[in-house]
């Protein structure tokens, strides 16, 4: 019965709720959220934005007959923040930007000021409802519906990353170089620096330890920067503390630490970054516990004090070596560390194709996806004194990830789950996956009191207390795309969709084009799908 259900619910499609030609292909897209009611789709000369809703026009053009200095466009970056969508023409030290309000497609300012300008190296700040544009020699900040200048600096060097608002008006703010635009910078050195947003005056600036990041496709700062008080705490390998008044160092305790050859750039990549490689710092109470991966020989958990920067405790050396360690938790009275398994990576992938004729066609790829890294192991610590306590030899061959929910500790080596005691390491239960039918597991999650495997051919869910199978979807081998609430997408290589309701495991597909593009909404009720000159939108109940 269970087999025959199964079956049925992979027969399903999902539902189309409107489906749109447009008159040109799409090579960008944004999905804008169904609250603001709209999104787009462009190419190098043409641009629509389509109502969510209905699927219906707003307006289209051609950007010639949109700006007047454009003639196509070889980057589009929406700020969906500032309903603006900024257009490049690069023309060899000449580069034209115009801004069009993405409302309505009504040019808001053009210039060729600012040259070597990328989606890296602009922010919108929406406090002050403007850009910050960083610039060779300085960074200048304008208005951002009229392009108004309002002032330059060259103390702020690099790109404005993460900041935040301070109780008094200002910003602290911190720079980074994105990787394709270390040429552009001369002197350029980490810092973190309060500016006073309305003059550019730079109140006062230190420098911090690592390297800031943004993922390459998805766009996550890699870091956090927080204001609690008269301090400013830095989450960045480690966590780093100043005064928000002075700027001065309260206690650092970061490390550096750079993944970059622990997974392998994959062929054709103009962009790569590897993530997740390294667990956030975890704060109990007024205790830090902070992985320390700055030697490649040797690594330690440390506890400080999260107040005075104090060191409290070094761990023992992490026995075998880590070259990742993804998961670190902290429960009761043990740190838990997961020592190898999967990571995260994402490249922007091009790939040239010669053609009988003679002609090249360029294959365009943004990738995301979770490489496994060895050795593995799990191994557990005393937060009383950073002892050694315990370490699991059944992890040697492999993990993919480990969860906890509660008191429960559950690990997968990929062929079994494993859920283990926390004092001791002990097995509680042992469960093979292939007991939920889709193969081997490439990744566990957890939803409610369930760990979720996703499998070589679908997705399966477990009871977190026993071990039993609960359910099962059979599908094709697939990456995970996106959660959102009950709702899971995977897809497939070549962008085949399968949306599962994670309290059964039944699942709606959905065949696409290769090389489509798909957009969960923020509530999880629908996925859009960019296909060439066509855009669908689709139910996920």
């Amino acid at each position: 019965m269970l087999a025959a259900s199964l079956a049925a619910f992979a027969q399903d499609e999902m539902t189309t709720v409107w489906e749109t030609k447009l008159g040109h292909q799409t090579q960008y897209s944004g999905t804008g959220t169904e609250d603001r009611g709209y999104s787009y789709a462009a190419d190098d000369k043409e641009i629509t934005v389509f109502d969510n809703k209905t699927g219906a026009t707003k307006w289209t053009g051609r950007y010639k007959d949109l700006t007047p200095s454009l003639r196509k466009v070889d980057e589009l970056i929406p700020f969906w923040e500032s309903d603006a969508v900024f257009l490049f023409d690069r023309k060899m030290g000449k580069d034209q930007i115009a801004v069009l309000n993405l409302a309505d497609g009504k040019l808001l300012w053009s210039t060729d000021k600012y040259q070597n300008v990328t989606e890296a190296n602009v922010v919108y700040i929406p406090e002050k409802d403007g850009f910050a544009i960083t610039l060779k020699e300085q960074l200048v900040f304008v208005k951002a519906k009229t392009g108004e200048e309002l002032w330059a600096t060259s103390k702020f060097k690099g790109v404005v990353g993460e900041y935040v608002a301070t109780p008094d008006g200002k910003m602290v703010m911190v720079n980074f170089m994105p990787g394709g635009l270390a040429a552009l910078f001369t002197g350029f050195k980490n810092q973190i620096a309060k500016v006073d947003l309305d003059n550019g005056n730079i109140l006062w600036e230190n420098t911090y330890v690592g390297r800031a990041e943004r993922k390459v496709i998805t766009k996550e700062f890699l870091y956090d920067l927080d204001v609690q008080g008269d301090k400013v705490f830095l989450r960045m390998n480690g966590m780093q503390v100043y005064d928000l008044n002075t700027g001065a160092n309260i206690y650092s305790a970061a490390f550096d630490y750079t993944p970059d050859k622990v997974v392998g750039a994959p062929m054709g990549a103009k962009t790569f970054g590897v993530y997740e490689a390294v667990a956030d710092p975890v704060i109990v109470g007024d205790d830090l516990y902070v992985l320390d991966m700055s030697s490649k020989k040797s690594q330690y958990v440390k506890k400080y004090d999260r107040n005075s920067g104090k060191l409290l405790w070094t761990s023992p050396e992490i026995k075998g070596g880590a070259k990742a360690v993804p998961n670190m938790y902290v429960v009761g009275d043990r740190v838990l560390l997961q020592i190898g398994g999967n990571v995260e990576a994402q490249a922007y992938i091009e790939r040239r194709t010669t053609n009988s004729d003679g002609s090249v066609t360029i294959t365009k790829e943004w990738r995301v996806w979770h490489p496994n890294v060895k050795p593995c192991g799990i191994q557990a610590f005393s937060t009383t004194d950073g002892s050694f306590i315990w370490e699991s030899e059944r992890f040697k061959k492999g993990i993919t990830n480990a969860v906890v929910v509660g008191d429960k500790f559950v690990v997968c080596s990929g062929k079994e789950l494993y859920s283990l005691d926390m004092a001791n390491g002990a097995e509680k239960f042992t469960v093979p996956v292939a007991k939920g039918g889709v193969g081997n597991a490439e990744q566990v999650i957890t939803y409610k009191d369930m760990v979720v495997v996703i499998g070589e051919k679908g997705v399966s869910t477990f009871n977190m207390d026993t071990g039993e199978p609960v359910a099962s979807g059979k599908y094709k081998r697939a990456d995970l795309h996106s959660v959102t609430g009950d709702r899971m997408i995977l897809q497939t290589e070549g962008a085949d969709l399968a949306c599962f309701d994670l309290d059964n495991c039944s699942f709606k597909q959905f065949k696409a084009r290769t090389g489509a593009m798909a957009a969960m909404s923020t509530e999880g009720d629908f996925v859009y799908v960019y296909d060439k000159r066509n855009v669908t939108k689709l139910a996920t109940h």
